[in-house]
């Protein structure tokens, strides 16, 4: 599924009286969740897919990206769409997260760009962030990591 078109999904579903809906390929599987006015985005994909996040006042969670490294006891915050990575909100402000800082469950992390549409991206667990893996101004792809964080 292209972008634009996933983006014309999430418009119709944000419009729709329609609660839940799946969508499932061949290489991957997309579920879309209305709760308390926001959709809530799970996947599983086998192979990367791109994606985009919706426009203001949806948001997106992160939970289904997380997975637990068990080498180093860390877990992963991953992209959750295909798109360019920012670490602060603008040039002139600093970054939202550094190595070694202690992040809580909804703090956002980091800025993910794509068509113009700016989405945050938000903690799901508290911890120390230990590494970011990639830099400000990379192109990222779907569940591509970016941060590791000790819990």
């Amino acid at each position: 599924m292209k972008i634009d078109q996933l983006k014309q999904v999430l418009e119709m579903l944000d419009q729709s009286s329609v609660n839940e809906l799946s969508l499932e390929t061949d290489t991957y599987k997309l579920k879309l969740k209305k709760q308390n006015d926001n959709i809530v985005v799970s996947h599983q994909a086998p192979a990367p897919v791109a994606t985009s996040a919706p426009q203001a006042p949806v948001a997106v969670t992160e939970s289904a990206t997380e997975q637990p490294d068990v080498e180093t006891d860390t877990v992963t915050i991953n992209a959750l769409m295909v798109g360019t990575f920012y670490s602060r909100p603008n040039p002139d402000k600093p970054s939202f997260v550094k190595v070694g800082d202690q992040i809580e469950v909804g703090q956002v992390v980091c800025v993910l760009e794509a068509m113009k549409l700016f989405n945050n991206l938000n903690s799901e667990v508290a911890g120390t962030v230990v590494e970011i893996l990639v830099a400000d101004g990379d192109l990222v792809e779907f569940g591509q990591p970016l941060f590791r964080i000790r819990p």
